[in-house]
């Protein structure tokens, strides 16, 4: 991991909205802007928070942090994909997310203040902010709308792992399988072309999008062969094709 820490401002200059910020600080104020938990966040706000970030380039396989490290902050991704897993004695591996750039994955530890519950780990190249637990923890003191921001975004992973419950509970697995092409078409925004085909690149190895499906890598498999079969599906490698968007989506029970 190469950190590129900023050196944390100790006089009120620099944080005024008319002086000049020093270059790393400006940089990391930039990046925040981008993000959708940050955009709302003016200049100044914007200033005070980036002395408590680090920018982060991290390489594929890269661990971020195992479970039971202390955490001391939580992480937002510009770029690549983390993977967030459980790992038992045995060294078994059931993955819990996927995450994408625009996610953060720390925040109810941090706030809990306990350790890490789970590993993350690079499953690509990838670019984070590390954001401490102090500037947030002042941050939300001073403004309200920034802490409901946190709150909002905690509500929505929530949300989004209550989803993952009635899914594992509820739905067969090959409905999960179907209903995560359908979502990764929407994620990578793929757009039918004129006869209706649309092709799907799985974001990662297909083992461990079977764990996060709380599926077995062969009882994936045999789902994507047994949707080839009926044609629903072509499979080659991680690119999957889909002939036919809408019959695909109207195969779910």
């Amino acid at each position: 991991m190469n950190p590129c820490d900023i050196p944390c401002a100790t006089t009120q200059s620099a944080t005024e909205p008319d002086a000049p910020l020093p270059p790393d600080v400006a940089r990391i104020c930039q990046l925040l802007q981008k993000t959708p938990l940050f955009h709302v966040l003016a200049p100044r706000e914007l200033a005070r928070l980036a002395h408590g970030v680090r920018e982060l380039k991290v390489p594929k396989g890269e661990i971020l942090f195992h479970r039971g490290d202390p955490c001391v902050g939580f992480h937002l991704i510009l770029g690549g994909q983390i993977k967030l897993a459980f790992i038992s004695p045995e060294g078994n591996e059931k993955v819990v997310e996927i995450l994408r750039p625009g996610q953060s994955f720390g925040e109810a530890v941090m706030f809990m203040d306990k350790p890490y519950v789970v590993m993350a780990q690079a499953l690509t190249e990838a670019s984070l902010l590390h954001i401490a637990k102090a500037v947030v923890f002042d941050e939300m003191a001073r403004d309200p709308l920034f802490s409901r921001q946190i709150v909002a975004g905690l509500a929505q992973r929530l949300h989004h792992l209550m989803a993952d419950v009635e899914s594992y509970s509820l739905r067969s697995g090959r409905d999960r399988v179907v209903g995560y092409l359908l979502g990764e078409k929407d994620i990578a925004g793929a757009m039918p072309a004129e006869n209706g085909r649309v092709t799907v690149r799985l974001p990662t190895a297909k083992g461990t999008i079977a764990s996060r499906l709380n599926l077995t890598q062969e009882h994936f498999s045999r789902i994507l062969n047994e949707l080839s079969t009926a044609r629903l599906i072509e499979v080659e490698g991680r690119s999957i094709h889909i002939p036919d968007l809408e019959r695909l989506r109207q195969s779910l029970a």
